[in-house]
């Protein structure tokens, strides 16, 4: 357990180090290119030795009792979070736009908030939280504990730095994107500002996909039915 929180600690502080504080100066003295090859490294690292960790940890009791009623909770939170996560990678204003007319983003078209992005701005983020919120519900003991808190925490915390750091890179276009959606998920739906509406194809039958094969590998990886195929 204490090779998990060692893990677990360096995993999230390198993370947040060299996306934030030590990025700029790091890019400046070795560039660009070498500073993502650097983080790619740190992360594959720190990531293997949190994975390691995890397999290694002996289980704990269960903190609850797992039942039908929670794994049916957790497999339709699981299906969201893979709508949410396909709806990301196409059109997200926070990714890099390689065909922008200018790197700042100033003269970029500020998109209407509709699909996953009428939900929350940071649909990418929120699928992760919502993964660690059900694997917590369906595995509590320790170790997975550990685990998802680190990666909810990762990706909530770091969506806020993501908005920070675009304000300031790209001040027009990200505050007026801030204004047509928001944070936390539904807000700007029940503020007025968006419409649950525009979802694309790859948004709904790209998440399926992916819930699909996701709960199906997890018999052969994990040796336990997830999912839907608990009961097919």
């Amino acid at each position: 357990m204490g090779n998990v929180l060692a893990a677990t600690a360096v995993f999230v502080g390198t993370h947040f180090l060299l996306s934030h504080p030590l990025r700029r100066a790091l890019v400046a003295r070795i560039g660009e290119g070498p500073f993502l090859g650097f983080y790619s490294l740190v992360a594959a690292v720190t990531l293997v030795w949190l994975a390691l960790a995890y397999r290694a940890a002996p289980m704990s009791p269960l903190l609850w009792p797992v039942g039908d009623g929670l794994w049916a909770v957790a497999t339709a939170i699981m299906l969201l979070a893979s709508v949410l996560l396909m709806g990301s990678l196409i059109g997200n204003p926070a990714l890099p736009d390689a065909n922008g007319p200018d790197p700042t983003g100033a003269q970029r078209t500020v998109p209407e908030a509709r699909g996953v992005f009428a939900i929350t701005r940071h649909p990418m983020m929120w699928s992760f939280a919502l993964w660690s919120l059900a694997h917590v519900m369906v595995l509590p003991e320790r170790s997975n504990i550990v685990l998802c808190v680190a990666i909810a925490f990762l990706a909530l915390v770091g969506a806020v730095m993501q908005d920070r750091k675009k304000e300031a890179l790209q001040p027009d276009f990200w505050r007026t994107w801030e204004r047509r959606t928001s944070y936390w998920p539904l807000a700007a739906i029940s503020a007025g500002r968006a419409r649950l509406a525009g979802f694309r194809g790859h948004d709904l039958g790209g998440g399926l996909v992916v819930w699909l094969a996701a709960s199906w590998a997890h018999l052969p990886l994990a040796g336990w039915a997830a999912g839907v195929w608990r009961w097919v």
